[in-house]
């Protein structure tokens, strides 16, 4: 029998949570006379977070502070690239920033102004990682060996006892290697992981290469030919490091934590032997779902379980229908991962990848 790259979902036991979810979902939108995409607030969030990247790129760039504060200004760059990925690029990703395709398209292709390819972001992110969450092989987000052992199918070396450590240096290289290693590996390997990518046309190709140009030339020669290659260094290193740390972090606070679960295909089928909500439950975690400042600068992104189960609702809607799909995991007895607090879910993401270094 011939095994198929990617698994299918088998819902064997004929649970009916998925439809029921959906239909309140969909009632909740109806009966309150919401879209599910963004609305003003979260398109005048997007114009201040770029207004102030610009602005501080603008004051480093040619009004030259002093050496502390175009650092602290840098440090600044690094979080808003964070906040942008998280607020305008990943809603766009997912069609949910505005109803127009147009608005959607220009939110998601936002991330190739920060340096990363919207186009490989689109195969790596949406459909392989949002379908096969956590899946050993395949879910791209959880491969980073040699260096990091995600979970227990993984193979274990003798370094990996120290990764609960070395991991938070890891992370602030995430954005520097996505950059100018992992966006090129993908897009000439034609594959996110085992999952071939859709055939390019010429202008994916064409955007694909002025938007990592652009990137260079903006982030890289002019600041060298402004300001020098030393001063450029530090700075650069400074945003992408803090964007890397804060990026890395809150995405993995979703998946590789103590309560989340790693699925395997089936013995026999070669298949996930669930629905496909329930996998995406049993997968992902939320955090600080009470603390309105981590919800407005995460995206919503804190909210992973109503993401992962509604990628196509702007994170605005997260807390309302939060409460709808909390409330129907309870009636089917399913389980719904979440910790209290930010701190929660790092000290437990800590203490999984401690517990892979060693079990």
């Amino acid at each position: 029998m011939k095994i198929s790259i990617t698994p299918k979902f088998v819902n064997s036991s004929k649970n009916s949570f998925h439809q029921e979810l959906k239909k309140r979902v969909n009632n909740y939108f109806t009966e309150n006379n919401k879209k599910p995409t963004g609305n003003f607030s979260l398109f005048f969030k997007a114009g201040l977070l770029w207004a102030l990247y610009i602005a501080l790129y603008v004051h480093v760039m040619f009004f030259t502070p002093s050496l502390w504060i175009a650092a602290f200004e840098c440090l600044l760059m690094g979080g808003l690239t964070a906040a942008i990925g998280f607020n305008v690029m990943h809603d766009g990703g997912h069609g949910s920033f505005s109803e127009s395709k147009f608005w959607n398209k220009i939110a998601a292709y936002s991330v190739n102004a920060l340096g990363a390819s919207g186009l490989m972001w689109n195969n790596k992110h949406n459909i392989v990682h949002h379908t096969y969450t956590n899946i050993e092989g395949i879910d791209d987000d959880i491969e980073i060996q040699p260096l990091l052992r995600m979970c227990s199918t993984q193979k274990k070396y003798k370094i990996h006892r120290f990764q609960h450590i070395y991991v938070w240096f890891l992370y602030t290289l995430l954005l520097i290697i996505w950059v100018f290693a992992t966006d090129y590996t993908k897009y000439f390997r034609k594959k996110v992981g085992p999952v071939p990518i859709k055939k390019l046309s010429v202008y994916d190709h064409f955007a694909f290469w002025i938007a990592k140009l652009g990137y260079y030339f903006f982030m890289i020669v002019l600041p060298i030919m402004l300001i020098g290659f030393t001063e450029w260094l530090v700075g650069f290193l400074i945003i992408s490091m803090t964007a890397g740390l804060i990026l890395s972090t809150v995405f993995q606070l979703a998946h590789t934590v103590e309560i989340t679960e790693f699925p395997q295909r089936s013995a026999d089928t070669h298949n996930i032997e669930n629905e496909w909500a329930i996998h995406q439950l049993e997968t992902t975690a939320n955090f600080a779902t009470k603390n309105k400042f981590v919800s407005w600068m995460v995206g919503g992104l804190n909210f992973q379980v109503e993401h992962h189960l509604f990628p196509r609702i702007s994170h605005v809607h997260y807390p309302a229908i939060s409460k709808i799909i909390k409330s129907t995991c309870e009636e089917f007895n399913v389980k719904y991962n979440e910790f209290k607090h930010t701190r929660q879910a790092i000290i437990s993401h800590t203490l999984h990848l401690k517990h892979m270094g060693v079990a």
